[in-house]
């Protein structure tokens, strides 16, 4: 599976690799990350993920070259950098309402279409988004003669249920399922030191308990999705301790997530064709 960056395409060239291409749309977000990781965290994890995987489907296309995909075209967006982030305004972020994020995304998406794409993989890197980018491509499918796919990257694994990291381990042996994803936490803290070491600020503080615990993240019940005002603001803008976060988890998970994201865009595209 050849890779192709629109912003490099002439018009031509994306409108003949949407012929039989798959369009790969990034999404992220602009928001407070703690003291400790910067504004971009979403969007440059996504980015992150995506480089990885797309490398692996390189190299599986080096090895054979049927294992990629053939001659199918990805073709990789730009990222889009904004996302629905109205309950990290506390601090500092951009956010873009719902009703604006849904209608970008169907803006996007119906453009694609026109310039000749029947096959779009939405990759998303912030929870806000989640609820609004699956309602968004559900919605688009009903009404346009299109296949999109969506996830957010943490909850695509190297083996599909709880994954398995490149040297064999059970991610549940290492990792920390408790707080994945999380914000500004274990998790994606450990991914920024892999990723970009060079913008973790140091030393990473300790997260100090709060009482009543925040309802966001712990729930009364199991099913319940439970937001009580002022929550963020009262916790320091993150879910959980990541003074325990490390480049070597980081690296781990950011291979699971980017493994199960190249395997996504496989399936995806052998059930499309």
């Amino acid at each position: 599976m050849s890779q192709l960056k629109l912003t490099e395409l002439t018009w031509r060239e994306v409108r003949e690799a949407g012929e039989h291409g798959i369009a790969l749309l990034p999404i992220g977000s602009q928001e407070q990350h703690a003291a400790h990781l910067p504004m971009g965290t979403d969007t440059l994890l996504v980015e992150a993920v995506i480089d990885r995987a797309l490398a692996l489907l390189d190299a599986d296309e080096g090895a054979d070259g049927e294992a990629g995909g053939g001659t199918n075209e990805l073709v990789r967006l730009p990222a889009l950098p904004f996302g629905h982030s109205p309950h990290h305004l506390f601090a500092a972020a951009l956010s873009l309402s719902a009703a604006t994020l849904g209608a970008v995304l169907d803006d996007v998406l119906d453009s694609l279409v026109t310039s000749g794409y029947r096959r779009i993989m939405v990759v998303n890197g912030h929870g806000g988004n989640d609820e609004i980018m699956r309602l968004a491509v559900k919605r688009f499918a009903l009404r346009s003669e299109v296949t999109v796919a969506a996830c957010s990257y943490w909850t695509v694994t190297s083996d599909g249920d709880g994954g398995s990291s490149a040297d064999g381990d059970r991610e549940a042996d290492w990792a920390r399922p408790e707080v994945t994803p999380g914000h500004a936490g274990w998790f994606e803290t450990s991914l920024m030191l892999a990723a970009h070491p060079a913008l973790v600020r140091a030393p990473v503080p300790a997260r100090t308990p709060v009482e009543p615990p925040p309802l966001f993240d712990n729930p009364p019940y199991p099913g319940l999705t439970v937001e009580r005002h002022g929550e963020w603001a009262r916790v320091g803008g993150s879910t959980d301790d990541a003074s325990g976060a490390d480049a070597g988890a980081g690296r781990r998970l950011l291979e699971n997530r980017a493994q199960g994201l190249a395997r996504a865009v496989r399936a995806f595209d052998a059930a499309t064709r």
